[in-house]
């Protein structure tokens, strides 16, 4: 799985790309193909919106379903966490849907 991370007017924390990729590809565990995921990170300048200043935005690209989750928090990390649980979330209902509910084992012969 490929990951782009796109920050607008943005300086992103030195450890976030690392923490990025590791939390992305764990996603791969289910059974549901992405090709790429793109990470957009937006800042608000507008001091009203302080708890809600950082926003995280992940869409899927290529092959697979399109897939797209916000997360809005006081930082990066805890708005990518948010974006995350959502695509999880996402990603678990295809894979649940996908699975093959055959109950051989119950029939008698």
């Amino acid at each position: 799985m490929e990951i782009v991370i796109h920050a607008r007017n943005v300086t992103l924390a030195e450890d976030f790309r690392g923490i990025t990729e590791e939390k992305l590809k764990a996603l791969s565990r289910f059974n549901v193909k992405l090709e790429s995921i793109k990470v957009e990170v937006l800042h608000e300048q507008n001091p009203h919106h302080g708890k809600s200043s950082h926003e995280v935005i992940l869409t899927s690209h290529g092959a697979g379903p399109f897939l797209r989750s916000e997360g809005a928090a006081f930082n990066d990390l805890a708005a990518f966490d948010i974006a995350v649980k959502s695509l999880e979330l996402q990603i678990r209902k295809i894979h649940e849907r996908t699975k093959d509910v055959d109950h051989e084992s119950l029939r008698k012969p």
